[in-house]
């Protein structure tokens, strides 16, 4: 959501970077720039302006204009700031030392707070984020919304959350009460209340939360924000803050297309952390709020943190150690590769993983151009039309196997053609692995030898090379051996 606030700012450095020194002259016409990028980010205004004072005032030092990289020096102080506009460092949930601990959901009507709340729910009891994995119980005290308490009752059986039974005609407040008695008697760790929500913030509404929040005592108020909104998400915010002791904010619908200044103006206009963002529809699709991350992506430094933690999460170890030893034996099939295009995009698709490398955003505009993550469908497509046994020997693959393939997946002989070829460069430079370990050994997989091939698919060789370079990042560490040019155009093959 931040592209068109980051690509304006990194024009920005860009200039500042290209001048061996610095003027006064020249950082205050670029905080100008800046300071115009924020507003048109939707920055509230009073944020933007503080901001930009309190850089400019660093950043015009003579520390900073008589260093040996000033433009360099600018980026970081700029770094630095929109860390702290952002709330410096990332804030946990306050799970008290009682059970329950009870978090009240708050927020307007549409914002998403029924399905954030059965996403906090399933990362509480998965353990996601370094955390025991806890037991939770939902309750729905939304009795305005039509199928509101059922709609949350669905969400638990998919997220294998338990939810408190429905009593038809019971009030948010006693519900809330037998929700809390229920929690205590059957050891849950963890209380989930998704409160009412209206579509403008009324008397009504806030008396009913307060009347929750009284008998609840909630450790955690959590209002949750849809990014989208804009500025009116800022005025919202600052409604709920002025009425109920909040305690944190989630933003919802982080991977929009909104202009981002909603985020940034959050913290310093509410004085809460932010302390969630949803990342897409599916129920695991939610992240903890990490400043310094969120920082590094606006600025193009990428968040190979972040990049890691998802691997982490999306790779199965069995399937990491099972796939290290069949490399370490040169073993590299169809099957294999699919398994290797599912894992990217279980971690977000190859142009999500490009926008987390440093130095990769034009790669990602790049892969955005080329039709995204398209081709990953239309390889899964092809190879799940061959039969088992020219998936594990490809060899067998003649020209009419070929066609029939074609015909079964809605691509081209060339596409299919484009495909083996891809397939035989990778396992020739997989033999050259002689040694990979589990998960370690799956990341440097999806580096050197998966995502340079396919950025060669995607965008031709420049971004391959570009995506060949994860390889050697902190965190990512390379194997060593480097694929061979692969599946030129694949995406500029005719579709039939």
């Amino acid at each position: 959501m931040f592209d068109s606030l980051s690509d304006r700012l990194g024009g920005v450095f860009d200039r500042l970077r290209g001048r061996g020194a610095l003027t006064e002259a020249d950082v205050r016409a670029a905080m100008r720039e800046v300071r115009v990028a924020l507003l048109e980010a939707d920055v509230a205004l009073p944020v933007a302006r503080d901001f930009v004072d309190k850089i400019t005032e660093q950043a015009v030092g003579q520390q900073v204009l008589r260093s040996i990289t000033p433009g360099q020096q600018v980026v970081k102080i700029v770094h630095d700031g929109l860390v702290e506009m952002l709330g410096a460092d990332e804030s946990e949930l306050n799970l008290g030392v009682t059970p329950p601990a009870v978090i009240m959901m708050v927020g307007l009507q549409g914002s998403g707070k029924t399905t954030t709340t059965a996403k906090i729910a399933k990362r509480l009891t998965s353990g996601q984020g370094g955390r025991d994995r806890k037991k939770v119980l939902m309750a729905s005290l939304d009795v305005n919304r039509p199928a509101a308490q059922e709609q949350l009752a669905i969400l638990g059986e998919q997220t294998d959350v338990a939810t408190l039974p429905i009593v038809q005609g019971q009030q948010p407040v006693d519900i809330a009460r037998r929700a809390l008695q229920a929690a205590k008697l059957q050891g849950y760790d963890v209380l989930m209340l998704d409160t009412a929500g209206r579509l403008h913030v009324d008397q009504g509404l806030m008396d009913e939360m307060k009347a929750v929040a009284d008998i609840a005592k909630p450790q955690e108020i959590l209002l949750v924000v849809d990014s989208l909104t804009g500025q009116d998400a800022v005025n919202v915010a600052r409604s709920f803050s002025d009425q109920v002791p909040l305690t944190g904010v989630v933003l919802t619908r982080m991977d929009g297309d909104a202009r981002g200044g909603a985020a940034l103006s959050m913290r310093a206009v509410t004085g809460k952390p932010i302390k969630f963002a949803g990342t897409g529809e599916k129920l695991d699709a939610i992240e903890g709020f990490h400043p310094s991350r969120v920082a590094g992506r606006i600025l193009g430094m990428g968040d190979v943190v972040s990049l890691v933690e998802r691997a982490a999460e999306s790779i199965q170890q069995e399937d990491a150690e099972r796939m290290a030893q069949r490399l370490s034996k040169g073993q590299f099939d169809m099957n294999d590769l699919r398994g290797q295009l599912q894992q990217m995009k279980k971690m977000g698709g190859v142009g999500a993983l490009a926008g987390m490398i440093p130095g990769m955003k034009k790669a990602q505009a790049a892969v955005d151009q080329a039709g995204g993550d398209k081709v990953l469908v239309r390889m899964d497509a092809i190879i799940t039309s061959m039969t088992p046994k020219e998936r594990s020997k490809p060899e067998l693959l003649n020209a009419k196997r070929k066609i029939r393939i074609a015909n079964g997946s809605g691509t081209t002989v060339q596409e299919v053609n484009k495909l083996i070829k891809m397939h035989q460069e990778m396992a020739t430079a997989m033999k050259r692995i002689k040694k990979m370990g589990g998960l370690k050994g799956m990341m440097a997989m999806l580096g050197k030898g998966g995502l340079g091939g396919l950025g060669n698919a995607m965008g031709g060789p420049e971004l391959g090379d570009a995506m060949n370079q994860m390889g050697g990042l902190p965190g990512l560490p390379g194997t060593g051996a480097k694929l061979p040019p692969g599946f030129q155009n694949f995406m500029n093959v005719k579709k039939k």
